[in-house]
């Protein structure tokens, strides 16, 4: 067999029919079909004229691998990596992978336990007085060591934190706009109630405001870049007692540290997690893939709006970090859950991020905010 799953040299009167070759290996037609498009198991022939896909039988071997590997949930852009190895790289192969979705799993329990939490959190604060909190805070940014200018921006305060990613030739100027649009909630009195709908409306502005600096912007030169190519992310908290009102845009990301670990609390709206969700990519392909960069949604003048939102509720001893991917394209998870344990108080941790993400090359822009929940007490950075 050769390296795309053809068998060759072949007799046209033992070719099996999809159908038969479908029975024969516990694949459906559908998915001969889909594997065909992806180049993993194309048939030996296809018949000019109708068509037809006809299957060698010595492509048995590989398309019972296929669906094995299926079956363990592997993504087919891995299965194509296993089937091109001899036998033994393949079971070092199917062992790591199967090792990695262990870990996965485990990952996934502790998610959900904090999911159960969460939600438990929300039906006990109905009916249990809460207790009061003081947010203790920091924020810092570093341009990094590769890159001509500074296009993240940070705020941590009293009730609202905020990071933003900017990107094209404007890209500074606009994580600062959004983030000022977002500034004024510090001087609200929010309710609960009032707290995501605020937080969207803020945010809303901002992209308006964006837009119609790009509408009315005068016509550019030939050879200058224009304000459709700029944006940024947005991935905010706003906070009223116990309450955590979340907004997430772009790939930016929301932490949380709890006593069952650190917990990832926004989806980045990215090409690249689209393709590993769907099973297209690995996270270990995702990380040097060539539109790694590439948004799917942004603050920006050029597309909608449609910020992810939910409603957080929070307890004395966590720790939040909000932070660019910067931090996270550079830092393990496994480092900043440290970082976020260890550090005396946010201002420490924040130093820390920025140090570790220097200290590993620091490609990108970085910001990073650290907020801290404490029981109701005075001092300087707490605010109740």
């Amino acid at each position: 067999m050769d390296g795309d799953g053809r068998a060759a040299p072949y007799d046209d009167a033992a070719l099996l029919t999809i159908g038969a070759f479908a029975r024969a290996s516990r694949l459906s037609p559908k998915a001969l079909r889909l594997y065909d498009e992806l180049g993993l198991l194309p048939p030996a022939h296809v018949d000019p004229h109708s068509g037809y896909r006809h299957y060698a039988p010595a492509q048995l071997e590989r398309a019972r691998l296929v669906a094995w590997l299926r079956r363990l949930g592997m993504p087919l852009a891995r299965i194509r990596e296993v089937c091109e190895l001899a036998p033994d790289a393949a079971a070092v192969a199917v062992a790591a992978y199967w090792a990695q979705v262990e870990a996965d799993t485990a990952a996934r329990r502790d998610l959900a336990a904090f999911l159960v939490d969460q939600l438990e959190r929300e039906n006990t604060a109905m009916t249990t007085p809460h207790t009061p909190l003081t947010m203790r805070y920091a924020a810092l940014t570093d341009q990094g060591l590769m890159r001509p200018a500074h296009q993240d921006a940070a705020h941590a305060g009293p009730r609202l934190l905020a990071v933003a990613d900017g990107y094209g030739p404007g890209g500074g100027q606009a994580a600062k706009a959004a983030i000022e649009a977002l500034k004024g909630l510090e001087d609200q009195d929010l309710t609960s109630a009032d707290l995501l709908g605020a937080l969207e409306d803020a945010a809303h502005r901002a992209h308006r405001n964006h837009r119609a600096h790009r509408d009315h912007r005068a016509a550019p030169a030939a050879d200058e870049a224009t304000d459709s190519t700029t944006g940024s992310t947005l991935t905010a908290l706003l906070r009223s007692g116990t309450q955590l009102a979340l907004l997430h845009v772009g790939d930016s990301r929301a932490y949380v540290l709890r006593d069952s670990g650190l917990f990832q609390i926004t989806h980045d709206h990215s090409l690249v997690q689209s393709l590993i969700d769907e099973g297209r990519l690995t996270p270990e392909e995702a990380a040097s893939h060539p539109q790694r960069a590439q948004l799917l949604r942004s603050l920006d003048g050029a597309t909608e709006f449609a910020p992810d939102l939910q409603l957080l509720e929070a307890r004395p001893g966590e720790r939040h970090l909000l932070c660019t991917d910067g931090l996270t394209g550079v830092v393990p998870t496994e480092t900043i859950q440290q970082v976020l344990t260890a550090a005396d108080d946010p201002d420490q941790a924040v130093r820390e991020l920025i140090r570790l993400a220097r200290e590993a090359g620091a490609p990108d822009n970085v910001a990073c905010v650290v907020a801290e929940m404490t029981g109701a007490q005075g001092g300087v950075g707490a605010v109740p």
